[in-house]
């Protein structure tokens, strides 16, 4: 069974083709700019290629991912029924869904409902499937949502302190992102210890330019610390992360501009670029601090200690942990970020084996043998994790 793994944003397709029988990735690569001038595909298959070609829209996407694994020279099958199903990555599923589903027309329109919760990310992941119902109208596609992994989360830790009609009316809640990552990493590590996920407690570090933290009680998430939308928890790329709500109205009154235009700041101006003034790539600002750039030092260090703290209020919340997982582009390539982290957490007998952390983007134990708790490494496989999902639902 061959699944086609989608995941759709407003001008881009990043897509995976995968062989279940052995989990291989049989094809993958990139629409860019989607709608505007110079679009064009990145495509690995049996060869690599990369041209422009125009895409007006997501069909004209999908259909040139189509064209390139049906290609004589590059493609990797011959004729499209060898698509057995389609796998979609979509952001927010709200509280109607905590597990993927096959997408049928109510899923449609419960998917569609859920875009005012994320409406940056939940039209493309629709246009997606609009797309593969005109292309590909009779192989079955599947939703797999990033929230679903979160809704294990109790009441008392998804609830705002706001007055609870608003979350009756409007369901703001605590809903949590990178679902799929999490899921991954936490299974994948009980894989390689050969321990059972019922036992452990795990906290999950998915760090990259978009950052959460996940404590995992028994395989299932009981806090995360993205929360309504995207933008709570961590310090990261180019968003801010916690702070006082009552900065909002503030910057909007000095700066006279509007609520949207500050929420827009705190998205795409803040986290370590706003800090640093250099740049919102961590490896740009590693690289400057070791050159003495002040502003990009503090950068990093508010965001280690603010990684650290999240992680230390997890392990109350779970009343100790097993392992610690970092993961992603961050988490997965940088020994200076996962050391620094961890130097805040001696405190829990955390050892670690420096020759082992001075790796990158690799599965590896980066704690000693005498380290009270283990220290992992995991590179996160979303794609996995849509595949997997899609195959079980139609097999």
């Amino acid at each position: 069974m061959k699944i086609l793994v989608l995941n759709c944003g407003s001008s881009s397709l990043k897509y995976q083709f995968i062989d279940m029988i052995n989990e291989k990735v049989l094809a993958k690569g990139l629409c860019e700019r989607i709608g505007l001038e110079a679009s064009g595909i990145k495509h690995e298959g049996r060869k690599k290629i990369e041209k422009e070609i125009i895409m007006e829209d997501h069909k004209d996407a999908i259909s040139s991912v189509i064209e390139a694994i049906l290609d004589k020279e590059h493609g990797v099958i011959e004729n499209i029924n060898e698509v057995s199903a389609i796998g979609h990555r979509v952001v927010h599923g709200g509280e109607k869904f905590s597990e993927s589903v096959v997408i049928t027309n109510e899923i449609y329109n419960a998917i569609k409902e859920c875009s005012e919760l994320a409406p940056l990310h939940n039209p493309p992941n629709l246009m997606g499937i609009d797309a593969c119902n005109t292309i590909m109208p009779n192989i079955p596609q599947v939703a797999v949502f990033d929230t679903a992994f979160h809704q294990s989360i109790p009441e008392y830790s998804y609830l705002y302190a706001i007055p609870l009609k608003y979350y009756e009316k409007y369901k703001i809640r605590r809903y949590g992102f990178h679902g799929t990552s999490h899921k991954y990493v936490s299974n994948r590590v009980c894989e390689i210890t050969n321990k059972n996920i019922k036992d452990l407690k795990i906290i999950t570090a998915h760090l990259g330019n978009g950052c959460s933290i996940c404590a995992i009680d028994g395989g299932n998430s009981i806090d995360t610390s993205m929360g309504f939308t995207p933008l709570e928890g961590l310090i990261m790329g180019t968003r801010s992360g916690d702070l006082d709500p009552a900065i909002v109205s503030f910057i909007a009154t000095k700066e006279n501009i509007s609520t949207k235009e500050v929420e827009d700041i705190l998205n795409k101006k803040s986290g370590v670029f706003g800090l640093s003034n250099v740049s919102s790539d961590f490896r740009d600002l590693e690289d400057a601090a070791s050159k003495g750039n002040k502003n990009a030092e503090i950068a990093l260090k508010a965001f280690f200690y603010r990684v650290a703290k999240y992680i230390g209020s997890y392990v109350a919340s779970l009343n100790g942990v097993d392992i610690i997982v970092f993961t992603a582009g961050l988490g997965e390539n940088s020994a200076f970020a996962r050391e620094s982290i961890l130097s805040y957490l001696s405190y829990l007998g955390i050892s670690i084996n420096t020759e082992n952390n001075n790796t990158r983007g690799k599965e590896i134990k980066i704690s000693t043998d005498e380290s009270k708790v283990d220290v992992y490494v995991i590179p996160t496989n979303e794609e996995l994790v849509i595949a997997r999902d899609t195959y079980e639902l139609c097999k």
